[in-house]
């Protein structure tokens, strides 16, 4: 369904905007219209390389900032689909330089919902991450309040069919600035720093991510953040996966961080329900989009649910960890 419609992609030249994009040219060549809207001209000519206006003829690269309300009117002319994954990321940039978070990542996304109710959009999905619940830095805090925007959205749509939704997921394997490229480069120092030895983190590869968004284009009601149920792994097995020859000196976790992730507190859990491949935390208030997950037999989710990295079911091991980054990043990777 989304590869025939006309869509926008902000923060487009991403890793995960470039398999975005991939991703739906494989699925129609011929999409109508495929905007990628990013503010590094360098990655933009770049990408064009692999993906060509002269050979996909919806392709359009589109030079702007999300804090840049005009231009993103402009870019969203005739727009049907947008998928918000512009950011600024880095947990210890966020602690130097908040103001130029909160005006990306807040005020941003605020230019971009404007922008989508002005432009007559109609399918609005914002990608999240783990960092968002409960944050205890400020790149968590600037998605949260992203988050309650994009979902707050929904209240003041007017009486257009135009629905936001918001996906949460954990580290993106393979992701710049991840810790799994950072390992497999450090390997050959002979050194793979560990930040703490009980911390986890849940894994989603970038496939997973992408085909998740895809979903939520298509299928969500709106209102809700959705959360995949993905494995988590140990920082430990992580750095026995990648050098197992390695020195795994203890250097102390930075500040920001947290021994282990959530993308479901005990209290998101009380609004929140099993769909199935998903959770879904649904908003306060929205009788409707409640009555829809009822519908869909949802469940609800036990007192007292926590999704938390270190308590997950589902643990990766070793091997495993290996033959994703084999399948995923590396086809030539030897431990």
């Amino acid at each position: 369904m989304i590869s025939n419609q006309r869509i926008l992609v902000t923060g487009g030249t991403g890793s995960f905007g470039k398999k975005f994009v991939e991703t739906i040219l494989k699925m129609n060549p011929d999409v109508p219209r495929l905007v990628v809207y990013s503010r590094d001209e360098l990655k933009q000519f770049e990408m064009s390389q692999t993906f060509p206006t002269a050979k996909y003829k919806g392709l359009r690269y589109f030079i702007g900032d999300v804090r840049d309300r005009d231009r993103l009117m402009r870019a969203m002319r005739g727009i049907d689909v947008v998928i918000h994954a512009a950011a600024l990321k880095q947990v210890p940039a966020a602690e130097y330089n908040p103001m130029e978070f909160i005006k990306t990542n807040v005020l941003g996304a605020e230019n971009v919902i404007e922008s989508c109710i002005d432009s007559g959009v109609k399918r609005v999905v914002a990608l999240s991450t783990d960092k968002a619940c409960a944050p205890i830095n400020l790149y968590g805090a600037t998605k949260l309040c992203s988050d309650k925007l994009f979902i707050a959205a929904n209240r003041i749509r007017g009486g257009s069919d135009l629905r936001f939704s918001v996906v949460r997921y954990g580290n993106v394997m393979g992701s710049r600035g991840s810790v799994i490229p950072f390992f497999m480069d450090r390997r050959k120092t002979g050194i793979l720093p560990i930040t703490d030895p009980e911390m986890t983190r849940f894994n989603i590869t970038l496939e997973e991510g992408v085909q998740m968004v895809i979903d939520a284009a298509n299928d969500a009601f709106g209102g809700e953040i959705l959360v995949p149920k993905i494995p988590s792994y140990r920082i430990t097995d992580l750095a026995q996966a990648i050098g197992p020859d390695c020195q795994h000196p203890i250097v102390g976790i930075r500040p920001g961080e947290k021994i282990h992730e959530e993308m479901i507190s005990t209290a998101d859990a009380l609004c929140s329900v099993d769909a199935g491949r998903y959770y879904s935390i649904l908003p306060a208030g929205m009788e409707a989009i409640q009555k829809h997950y009822e519908s869909k037999g949802a469940k609800t989710l036990p007192t007292g649910f926590c999704y938390n990295s270190g308590t997950n079911e589902d643990f990766l091991s070793v091997e495993q960890i290996r033959k994703l980054i084999t399948d995923h990043l590396d086809p030539d990777f030897k431990a």
